[in-house]
Protein backbone atom coordinates (compact mmCIF):
# COMPACT_ATOMS: atom_id res chain seq x y z
CA UNK A 1 0.00 0.00 0.00
CA UNK A 2 0.97 3.58 -1.16
CA UNK A 3 1.76 5.73 2.28
CA UNK A 4 0.43 8.93 1.17
CA UNK A 5 2.41 10.86 3.33
CA UNK A 6 5.80 9.20 1.61
CA UNK A 7 5.60 11.86 -1.25
CA UNK A 8 7.82 13.58 -2.72
CA UNK A 9 9.20 15.71 -5.34
CA UNK A 10 11.68 14.59 -7.96
CA UNK A 11 13.98 17.03 -7.28
CA UNK A 12 14.37 16.07 -3.30
CA UNK A 13 14.57 12.14 -3.69
CA UNK A 14 17.46 13.57 -6.86
CA UNK A 15 19.48 15.78 -3.85
CA UNK A 16 18.73 12.69 -1.46
CA UNK A 17 18.74 9.88 -3.63
CA UNK A 18 20.93 8.02 -0.76
CA UNK A 19 18.82 7.99 1.21
CA UNK A 20 15.55 7.63 -0.29
CA UNK A 21 16.91 4.58 -1.50
CA UNK A 22 18.14 3.29 2.35
CA UNK A 23 14.43 4.00 3.32
CA UNK A 24 12.70 1.94 0.26
CA UNK A 25 14.91 -0.90 1.55
CA UNK A 26 14.62 -0.51 5.00
CA UNK A 27 10.54 -0.34 4.38
CA UNK A 28 9.48 -1.91 1.73
CA UNK A 29 7.21 0.34 1.25
CA UNK A 30 6.69 2.46 -2.50
CA UNK A 31 7.56 5.87 -2.66
CA UNK A 32 5.72 8.44 -5.20
CA UNK A 33 7.68 11.00 -6.53
CA UNK A 34 5.88 14.33 -8.11
CA UNK A 35 7.27 16.68 -10.73
CA UNK A 36 5.60 20.06 -10.71
CA UNK A 37 3.29 19.38 -7.89
CA UNK A 38 1.65 16.10 -9.53
CA UNK A 39 2.45 12.76 -8.95
CA UNK A 40 4.39 10.88 -11.60
CA UNK A 41 6.26 8.12 -10.62
CA UNK A 42 6.44 5.27 -8.06
CA UNK A 43 9.36 3.98 -7.22
CA UNK A 44 10.27 0.85 -5.04
CA UNK A 45 13.09 -1.20 -4.06
CA UNK A 46 13.77 -4.25 -5.88
CA UNK A 47 12.87 -7.17 -3.73
CA UNK A 48 9.57 -5.44 -2.76
CA UNK A 49 8.71 -5.64 -6.75
CA UNK A 50 9.90 -9.00 -7.43
CA UNK A 51 7.51 -10.13 -4.13
CA UNK A 52 4.91 -8.32 -5.96
CA UNK A 53 4.86 -9.71 -9.44
CA UNK A 54 5.08 -13.42 -7.69
CA UNK A 55 1.99 -12.34 -5.95
CA UNK A 56 0.22 -11.19 -8.76
CA UNK A 57 1.84 -14.84 -10.18
CA UNK A 58 0.15 -16.74 -7.19
CA UNK A 59 -3.34 -14.68 -7.85
CA UNK A 60 -3.73 -15.08 -11.67
CA UNK A 61 -2.97 -18.89 -11.31
CA UNK A 62 -5.49 -19.27 -8.52
CA UNK A 63 -7.83 -17.13 -10.94
CA UNK A 64 -7.15 -19.60 -13.92
CA UNK A 65 -8.10 -22.48 -11.10
CA UNK A 66 -10.83 -20.93 -10.54
CA UNK A 67 -12.18 -20.83 -14.28
CA UNK A 68 -11.48 -24.22 -14.85
CA UNK A 69 -13.47 -25.71 -12.40
CA UNK A 70 -16.16 -23.57 -13.05
CA UNK A 71 -16.30 -24.78 -16.70
CA UNK A 72 -15.64 -28.78 -14.88
CA UNK A 73 -19.05 -27.76 -13.02
CA UNK A 74 -21.28 -26.16 -16.17
CA UNK A 75 -19.85 -29.51 -18.36
CA UNK A 76 -17.80 -27.14 -20.50
CA UNK A 77 -15.13 -29.86 -20.60
CA UNK A 78 -13.97 -32.89 -22.84
CA UNK A 79 -12.84 -36.11 -22.00
CA UNK A 80 -8.59 -36.21 -22.29
CA UNK A 81 -8.98 -39.12 -24.69
CA UNK A 82 -11.22 -37.18 -26.56
CA UNK A 83 -9.12 -34.22 -26.73
CA UNK A 84 -6.11 -36.44 -27.41
CA UNK A 85 -7.18 -38.23 -30.37
CA UNK A 86 -8.96 -34.75 -31.46
CA UNK A 87 -5.29 -33.00 -31.80
CA UNK A 88 -3.33 -36.39 -32.78
CA UNK A 89 -6.18 -35.98 -36.28
CA UNK A 90 -5.32 -32.56 -36.37
CA UNK A 91 -2.02 -32.79 -36.30
CA UNK A 92 -1.72 -35.74 -38.32
CA UNK A 93 0.15 -37.49 -35.36
CA UNK A 94 0.64 -41.22 -36.00
CA UNK A 95 -1.09 -43.46 -33.70
CA UNK A 96 1.33 -45.33 -31.20
CA UNK A 97 2.15 -49.42 -32.44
Amino acid sequence: MIDLNDIHSLTEFQRNTKEHIERLKETGNPQVLTVNGKAEIVIQDAGSYQKLLESIDRLEAVAGIKRGLDEVRQGKTSPANEVFESMRKQHKIPKRA
